[in-house]
């Protein structure tokens, strides 16, 4: 059965008495190791606030399409139907039942809906007789047929004093029904390392100096992305954190997580260090401008200086986190004693094997097809590859550090 450790659950919140559930429902998801975010129609807000949902989801909650002042991207809900791995409407009013069926799009909640690449479950709630109205069930049977999942209501005390349908389950019956849904769309994985997760990071970050401009370095992330590639098609569950690259997903890979800074990245993959594997690829950048121009800066032919603090060291935070079961792969760029540099590295963050690139190398390095590297074990092993291109080099990566250990 799907644990919903990691998951990505987008929650909406449509304007019924029942919306009050809403609380216990994000307090039992985050429970479970999922990740909650919340949308919620305007009229939701007469029974449950925003700041109820954000403070138990600790997650900013989602209202409007266009931005408060319009600060912050209108393009949102795009990001939201592409980051949720389910999304749950719950409670879901016969009118925005209605409006699902006929593609209407006035609030965060429907733009999300419509933007989703991922299932839905639909949660019903309302009076009896509005439940049993043949519009209602009409419109429940059209979501059906396209392919979403309707929960049938609970039957019981209405908010009007009537007995009957069109009571919204009980938070745990929706969590059960979340289960069962992500069960049902999960491929059905084969080969040496289905059953296992595996999150892969790839690219470059960048760290703002101002607005326009930013520290970043010349990693493309076809490395990373083609480990995750051969990852997913060997049968495994991957998560691919990309910094910006301009990459497609690769076939095969379950969810992708686009981020932009160090710290982005960190967040995202603290998500999801519980994975059985992390592989960090990216080239992560180690220092950032300890303090950002919020507007552009000026060149007034003086000399700039720019103070650089430490980012987060995320292998370091990982390391530090891991379990006797989970196995940790690093990169190492070296341009001096790379053998030394990356042991010394594998020691420090308590990593299994670390891969070692050096610059100057022919067909090495960042841009090319190609790469060639060296693999250090923590066992002292040592795998020496000639150049190859990195399709090649991912499939003798994880034959060498994930099939033969």
């Amino acid at each position: 059965m799907t644990s919903l450790q990691g998951k990505h659950i987008v929650l909406g919140v449509s304007g019924g008495i029942a919306a009050y559930k809403a609380a216990e429902l994000v307090r039992l998801y985050k429970k479970a190791g999922a990740r909650v975010r919340v949308v919620m129609t305007k009229s939701a807000h007469r029974f449950v606030t925003p700041l109820t949902l954000g403070t138990l989801s600790e997650e900013e909650v989602h209202t409007e399409i266009f931005p408060p002042n319009e600060e912050g991207s209108w393009t949102r809900h795009v990001g939201l139907g592409l980051w949720a791995d389910i999304m749950v409407i719950a409670p879901a009013t016969a009118q925005t039942m209605s409006k699902l069926v006929d593609g209407a799009c006035d609030s965060m909640l429907t733009a999300v809906a419509l933007s989703r690449r991922c299932p839905l479950l639909v949660c019903p709630a309302m009076d009896h007789d509005m439940y049993l109205h043949a519009a209602t069930k009409a419109n429940m049977e059209t979501l059906r047929e396209r392919g979403d999942t309707v929960m049938e209501a609970a039957h019981g005390e209405l908010a009007s004093g009537l007995i009957g349908d069109g009571r919204l389950p009980e938070p745990r019956e929706i969590v059960d029904a979340t289960v069962r849904v992500l069960d049902s769309a999960a491929p059905k994985r084969t080969g040496p390392l289905a059953g296992k997760t595996i999150t892969v990071t790839a690219g470059p970050t960048r760290e703002a100096i101002d607005p326009v401009r930013f520290i970043s370095n010349n990693s493309s992330g076809t490395m990373g992305f083609a480990i995750a590639e051969t990852a997913a098609r060997l049968g495994a569950e991957v998560t691919l954190i990309a910094g910006p690259v301009a990459l497609a997903t690769p076939p095969g890979v379950a969810r992708r997580v686009d981020v932009v800074s160090t710290a982005d990245m960190h967040e995202a993959v603290i998500a999801r260090h519980e994975d059985d594997v992390i592989v960090m690829v990216a080239a992560v950048a180690d220092y950032a401008p300890a303090r950002a121009s919020t507007s552009k800066i000026k060149k007034d032919g003086a000399p700039l200086t720019l103070e650089l603090t430490p980012t987060v060291d995320i292998l370091a935070d990982l390391g530090a986190r891991r379990t006797a079961q989970q196995q940790l792969i690093g990169f190492a760029l070296e341009t001096d004693d790379g053998p030394e540099n990356a042991r010394g590295k594998l020691d420090r963050k308590n990593l299994d094997w670390i891969v070692l690139n050096v610059l100057g190398d022919e067909g090495a390095g960042f841009g090319a097809g190609t790469n060639k590297v060296t693999l250090l074990g923590r066992d002292g092993s040592t795998v020496n590859l000639p150049v190859l291109p990195k399709a090649e080099v991912a499939a003798a990566l994880i034959h060498h550090t994930l099939l033969e250990c």
